[in-house]
């Protein structure tokens, strides 16, 4: 019956990609096995990433179990469609419980979904991340395969308010791109270091979301006032340094050391590992 539902969620989602004209392009679908258990950490620039992680998993035969915000069980019917989807309620506040429901459904060879920046990012760069993956991968043994994901925040994603204090509405314009690439497995030993696994994490999705940036299809025109696109690379969204205030980032995450601008940030408060 739960999958029954996510596949007719699935129909839902495909017709909106339909509706909305947006032109998806896939690369590395082939590192993502047909069966078995997986760990996929994307990262996170628009509300439209698990539509499209989703998306792309479907051509494999996946249904992705994907640990999201608990807050979305609070509203009536999604909460109820989430749970029989197998979807996992993460509380930042009590983070155990996530971490043994996403433990459980890799040992039962499902595949599974992280966005380890746990929020979506105001600079479009990868911003700090949660060590949850690095955990999982450790104590389960399960490879871990990066996702990059770019062109659906210029759908719907985060930024500045406008002179009224109204947030960023979706922008329907069809034919968007979007571009989804799924990097080579990462195998995590069981004595492996969280801290240095994140920051290799992190460094690995730098490399394949500026891979994706840097398209010619994803460029700025000249002149062009393009807030949809990192400043280091000719856009005007916020520089990192300036998204520290806008980005709400968990205490726990690890601080970056990769990306640009990285001695330039915060570092967040020192407490143990772990969610």
């Amino acid at each position: 019956m739960g999958d029954q539902v996510y596949r007719t969620v699935n129909v839902l989602g495909n017709a909106a990609i339909r509706a909305l004209g947006i032109d998806v392009h896939w690369s590395g679908l082939e590192h993502l096995p047909t069966d078995g258990p997986v760990l996929l950490a994307a990262t996170h620039a628009s509300f439209l990433d698990f539509v499209l992680v989703e998306h792309a998993a479907r051509a494999r035969g996946r249904l992705v179990r994907f640990m999201t915000r608990h807050d979305v069980w609070d509203v009536p019917l999604v909460g109820t469609a989430m749970t029989r989807m197998r979807h996992v309620p993460v509380d930042r506040a009590a983070p155990a419980g996530a971490y043994l429901a996403a433990r459980g459904l890799l040992r039962e060879g499902e595949a599974v979904g992280v966005f380890p920046e746990a929020g979506l990012s105001h600079s479009y760069t990868v911003r700090p991340l949660m060590r949850g993956v690095a955990a999982l991968a450790r104590d389960t043994g399960v490879p871990v395969l990066p996702v990059a994901l770019w062109g659906a925040q210029r759908i719907w994603s985060v930024g500045l308010p406008d002179a009224r204090g109204r947030k960023p509405r979706p922008d329907l314009t069809r034919g968007r791109r979007v571009d989804v690439a799924i990097g080579e497995p990462v195998q995590v030993g069981p004595g492996a270091d969280p801290d240095a696994v994140t920051h290799d994490l992190g460094r690995r999705l730098t490399t394949m979301l500026e891979g994706l940036q840097l398209r010619p299809g994803h460029a700025p025109r000249p002149g062009e006032h393009a807030p949809w696109h990192p400043a280091h690379l000719g856009g005007h969204a916020p520089t990192r340094a300036e998204a520290v205030a806008l980005d709400d980032v968990p205490r726990s995450a690890v601080r970056p050391t990769w990306g640009p601008d990285c001695d330039g940030l915060a570092a967040p408060p020192a407490i143990p590992a772990g969610w």
